[in-house]
């Protein structure tokens, strides 16, 4: 508490009270000093100072000893009354420190302070000559009951504004693990996307660059048809990073200058890709394609890439098949080689991230990827996609 009143540039608590003792202090000898309304009452003198100081300045602890300083201030205002002086002088320190009780303590201990406070404005009554019995005791019960009010209504606002700061507190944990989250998730999209725009372009690029330094002089024609592969994939490659870098950099504001995300119509271009790198790619689409959400193309497109990419890497004198399935609520797409995986001398072996990252695209779609050998010789790569109906049908 006290670090946030310090925080909130208020007085610190300890001050306040020291500051509220002496004020009351200072009022009571004034109020003292005036001649009592009754004659029945003696006048302030030195002692009656004294008394009064000794009901007034317990208050600077009321915050740490709350029901200590409730009973020590209400037997120094018995003291002064039963010595002759005006009751009124002294009340003010009771009431706050009975506000002080309710308002820290449970309400059975603000409740037994409540009755020693009464008891002690009816002791005062009974001392008078000339009082009303009536009003005294409805003086005791209504301002008992106003203080107890008062100090349960502030440690009620005290304990809200306490689970108000937890569930704060609460929340921004929650907000910056989601952020974490968020930053994590990005990264490993970034990652896959690097990986396979890299990957399958640098492939193609390596092997390519062999075949064109192996024929160089002995078939010039087929080392330039090598060449002008590598440089329409090495033009590809650097589109698709400047659009992932521009989708990086550019703010909400900016126009979105770049070229759109690959989807499947672009399919028949990675195949090309991969025929002329060496491997015959034989590619069928089964059923009417159809528009689908951008995720679930891009997801497709890049799984189709990284297999053919591992064709390539792999099984370079296998023959591949890509099998595009439009069916009525799912997507099915098959990369197929007849192949067996050896790794050419000229491509270092991939750290295993590709399979990685199609079953982590797939995953974030709602779909499965099947990835092994098939029984007839090869390898075969199945992704299955869940797509919404087409239009004019009923789900089945």
């Amino acid at each position: 508490m006290w670090k946030l009143a310090r925080k909130l540039g208020r007085p610190h608590p300890l001050v306040m009270d020291v500051t509220t003792a002496l004020s009351f202090a200072v009022v009571s000898a004034l109020l003292g000093h005036e001649p009592p309304p009754v004659n029945s009452w003696a006048a302030l003198d030195g002692p009656g100072y004294l008394l009064t100081c000794l009901v007034n300045l317990p208050v600077v602890a009321r915050r740490h000893a709350p029901v200590a300083v409730c009973v020590f201030v209400c037997a120094g205002w018995v003291w002064f009354i039963a010595a002759g002086y005006w009751p009124v002088v002294n009340c003010l320190a009771p009431l706050l420190a009975l506000y002080t009780v309710a308002s820290l303590r449970p309400v059975r201990v603000a409740a037994g302070c409540a009755l020693l406070v009464s008891g002690v404005w009816v002791f005062a009554g009974l001392m008078a000559e000339e009082s009303s019995m009536a009003t005294v005791l409805a003086q005791s019960v209504v301002f008992t009951l106003v203080m107890c009010r008062f100090g349960v209504a502030a440690r009620v606002s005290v304990e809200r504004n306490d689970q108000l700061a937890a569930l704060t507190e609460q929340l921004r944990r929650e907000q910056e693990e989601r952020e974490q989250r968020a930053v994590a998730e990005e990264k490993g999209r970034i990652a896959r996307e690097l990986h396979d725009v890299v990957a399958h372009h640098m492939s193609v690029i390596s092997v390519q660059a062999g075949m064109a330094g192996y024929v160089f002089t002995t078939d010039p024609e087929t080392a330039r048809d090598a060449l002008r592969t590598i440089s329409d994939t090495t033009r590809e490659a650097l589109e698709e990073m400047r659009r992932m870098l521009l989708v990086l950099r550019a703010s909400p504001a900016e126009p979105e200058s770049y070229a759109p995300m690959p989807r499947l119509e672009r399919l028949g271009d990675v195949a090309d890709r991969v025929r002329g790198a060496g491997v015959p790619v034989e590619l069928r689409v089964v059923g009417e394609p159809r528009p689908l959400a951008p995720g679930v193309e891009l997801c497709a497109y890049r799984i189709v890439q990284e297999a053919l990419t591992n064709v390539l890497k792999h099984a370079p004198a296998a023959r591949a098949e890509v099998l595009v399935e439009y069916e009525p609520h799912q997507l099915t797409v098959r990369v197929m080689d007849d192949g067996d995986r050896t790794v050419q001398a000229t491509i270092a072996p991939s750290g295993g991230h590709g399979l990685i990252g199609m079953r982590e695209r797939a995953r974030l779609y709602g779909g499965t990827v099947v990835i092994g050998p098939r029984a007839e010789g090869g390898f075969s790569v199945r992704l299955t996609l869940p797509t919404s109906a087409p239009a004019g049908r009923e789900p089945v």
